[in-house]
């Protein structure tokens, strides 16, 4: 079983999202070759970037420096659950990423997006060259939540066919690159 890391990236206070990552969950560990963890991005608040030095040298001197790198090293692929802002991804996602440096390489990475009629994808197309050069592997696969409000119900995800269908294939390529790049893997200790 691989182990899977679901972010969920926005921090708003009236934010609709966190119910889609944790249906993404929900969904992965019913799939049965997942172990998955949900971190939330608002729980954790991390700050502005605020270590001394470059994340590549992995001389971390904060606690939630320290947190974030462990919860994101133990993860053998990780899907990343990101609203759409003004045609691109949240900040505090672009803060969680450039925390860390090795933690990411060779890990393969999906997008659960949502958003408005373009479903969050415009927000992914801007993220992949991100996780690219951290040298992950962004899937092809992922889900697209269009006018996402309408398919939530008593704080529930109502996901239909479709979502469900497009998380086998998302689950189906991580699957498959976690354990092509599982001895790629730079994890320290």
């Amino acid at each position: 079983m691989h182990n899977l890391l679901v972010v969920a990236c926005s921090t708003r206070p009236s934010r609709i999202g966190f119910p889609f990552a944790e249906w993404t969950a929900e969904r992965a560990a019913a799939d049965g070759r997942f172990t998955v963890e949900i971190a939330d991005l608002r729980e954790l608040d991390l700050p502005n970037y605020d270590e001394p030095h470059h994340p590549r040298m992995h001389r971390y001197e904060n606690d939630h420096t320290k947190a974030w790198s462990h919860i994101v090293e133990r993860a053998d692929a990780i899907i990343f659950v990101t609203p759409e802002y003004n045609h691109g991804f949240p900040g505090s996602l672009k803060t969680a990423i450039d925390f860390l440096h090795d933690e990411w390489k060779f890990k393969p990475a999906a997008c659960v997006s949502y958003g408005g009629i373009a479903a969050g994808t415009r927000a992914v197309q801007m993220l992949k060259p991100v996780l690219s050069c951290l040298q992950m592997i962004p899937v092809y696969e992922g889900i697209n939540i269009a006018f996402p409000g309408e398919y939530l119900k008593d704080g529930r995800f109502n996901a239909s066919k479709l979502h469900d269908d497009a998380a086998k294939s998302m689950f189906d390529s991580l699957d498959a690159w976690a354990g092509r790049n599982a001895s790629l893997y730079v994890r320290h200790g």
